[in-house]
């Protein structure tokens, strides 16, 4: 079956701890996977994660047909390079792509803190990269000044730079270029306060395709598009088709940690995974029934109507 589907190649990248967020993550891609679309996942862990062994992903076979799991060790080839704000070094196994998924000339990444909504074909397959390295959906940091500042001094234009937890990489021509060896200096000899996005950036400067904000969904863009904010990067339109269903990027607070927004969205995904749990579910939501209960009426009536509304693929 896999020889004659429309295979995607899509690449995850994330540590022990984040394996259950992970499972909800890959469960929604599959779930909204098109008759025809088979996903090729690759997930990239170091020496010390224990995942791989556990068995725990594997579950998904249980509803779903149209996909295959690959495990590729990065070793511990960025150990000791700059951590901040809880992001840890397996953020950086997205800049070593190139090397270790050799099957493909092309790639999307992900991040795993996020849920997918539609299916991925159209736009992997529509995105024509020619003589860019990546194309990633404009950073709404850039409406900051502080923000906007930190990158100028880093030789960057605010208004050409790309978020980087969801992205198409084209490894042909970062292999040409020899961009993972450029990617492995930046890390070793700088800090970055937006450590692997930053570097992203800065080498592929120039060579940057940009998507829509549908392709990266984060509580920022949400928000623009909650106030219809009229800005010179995302038109209303774009933010509205990434309104229905576009990819929910939880960038900031997690919703399996705390309320945030559109934290139903993955709480329902989760209910309708192989993952679900009925004491985690329920223990998470009486934990936090005192922040719920502080909130006024008509933000609870808010969130009891979406978090009980069909999910309407």
């Amino acid at each position: 079956m896999e020889g004659t589907m429309n295979k995607i190649p899509i690449v995850f990248s994330f540590d022990d701890k984040m394996l259950l967020p992970a499972g909800v993550c890959i469960s929604s891609l599959l779930s909204h996977a098109s008759a025809d679309t088979y996903y090729d996942i690759f997930i990239l862990h170091d020496e010390k994660s224990t995942f791989p062994r556990s068995g725990f992903l594997e579950q998904l076979s249980s509803q779903f047909a149209n996909y295959k799991l690959t495990y590729k060790n990065t070793a511990n080839l960025f150990a000791g390079a700059y951590e901040t704000r809880g992001i840890t070094i397996a953020t950086y196994y997205r800049l070593l792509i190139p090397e270790l998924v050799i099957e493909y000339g092309k790639v999307m990444y992900h991040d795993v803190d996020l849920i997918f909504r539609s299916d991925l074909s159209a736009i992997f397959h529509q995105t024509d990269l020619r003589d860019c390295y990546v194309a990633g959906v404009r950073s709404p940091g850039g409406f900051d000044e502080e923000v906007k500042t930190y990158r100028e001094n880093l030789g960057l234009d605010s208004s050409q730079y790309i978020l980087a937890g969801d992205i198409i990489l084209n490894l042909d021509l970062m292999r040409q270029d020899g961009l993972v060896d450029r990617f492995k200096t930046q890390v070793a000899a700088n800090s970055y306060r937006y450590q692997d996005m930053d570097v992203l950036n800065i080498v592929c400067k120039g060579k940057i395709k940009f998507l829509p904000a549908s392709f990266c969904g984060t509580v920022e863009l949400f928000r623009f598009a909650a106030y219809r904010k009229q800005q010179s990067f995302y038109s209303i339109t774009e933010l509205e088709a990434m309104q229905k269903d576009g990819i929910v990027h939880y960038n900031g607070t997690k919703p399996w940690n705390a309320y945030c927004p559109n934290f139903d969205i993955w709480w329902m995904y989760y209910r309708q995974s192989v993952f679900y749990d009925a004491k985690y579910y329920f223990d998470f939501f009486d934990g936090k029934r005192n922040e719920y209960d502080s909130l006024p009426l008509w933000k609870r009536v808010k969130i009891l109507l979406r978090f009980f509304k069909p999910n309407k693929k």
